[in-house]
């Protein structure tokens, strides 16, 4: 069953064609990394998905909800991990989780909290506010701040920037572990060897168009690895 579809989804800022009528249809259960180059629609096509920016042309649903009929209801089906670490600069780790989860109105507050600090090794940060964390540590605050009410799709761009190998590995386990059970995920990422070890479904994406989607195999067809074919799906239509 599909969770993720678009149809024809173009977005125009002035002279810009940031998304040119893109198809899409992503299953339950997927996993799938979106890449590109800079400046291609990666982010751009995560925020409409997630009901933060509306399109010009065409139509998306997530969750099988409109994105532009009903943004509210998407974003209580998704977690969220925005391209940059943004977590409120005034509140503390322990202020800003606690704040999410009444936001998505969890049971078990602070157990759950306690479960995301543990695991992201912040147990002496939570008392840190936010603009005192490394950039490391808003990441993982970040991700903390997704998973905490186990949505049925996560959307992250970029999830492993700013993490050192050891969470990098923790966060691989988990997302595997939770696509595995059925949950999906929607990872845009330049990370491709990383990608490529998580990912059964990929879409590359050039100039606002999809040039590539399928199974990692289809896309990665006789190349010996994902970034091989993603550098030869971009040159060729350059």
């Amino acid at each position: 069953m599909a969770v993720i579809e678009t149809n024809g989804l173009s977005k125009v800022f002035g002279d810009l064609r940031a998304l040119d009528k893109v198809n899409l249809e992503v299953n339950e259960g997927s996993f799938l990394g979106l890449f590109g180059p800079n400046g291609a629609g990666k982010t751009t096509l995560l925020k409409i998905l997630t009901g933060q920016l509306l399109p010009t042309n065409g139509k998306a649903k997530v969750d099988g909800k409109d994105v532009v009929k009903d943004p509210m209801g998407v974003k209580r089906s998704v977690g969220i991990v925005p391209e940059v670490e943004s977590p409120p600069s005034y509140l503390t780790a322990h202020e800003y989780l606690y704040f999410v989860s009444k936001i998505r109105g969890v049971n078990d507050v602070e157990k759950r909290i306690e479960r995301w600090l543990k695991f992201f090794g912040m147990e002496d940060s939570e008392g840190k506010i936010c603009r005192d964390l490394s950039k490391g540590g808003r990441q993982k605050l970040m991700l903390a701040s997704a998973f905490i009410h186990e949505p049925k799709i996560l959307f992250l761009d970029e999830p492993f920037i700013n993490l050192d190998p050891i969470y990098q590995r923790k966060c691989k386990d988990y997302l595997l572990e939770y696509s595995t059970n059925g949950r999906t995920v929607f990872m845009c990422s330049h990370l491709l060897e990383i990608a490529e070890k998580l990912c059964n479904n990929v879409a590359v994406i050039d100039n606002g168009k999809i040039v590539a989607f399928g199974s990692l195999e289809e896309v990665r067809g006789e190349s010996r690895d994902l970034e091989s074919a993603f550098l030869k799906l971009v040159e060729t239509g350059r």
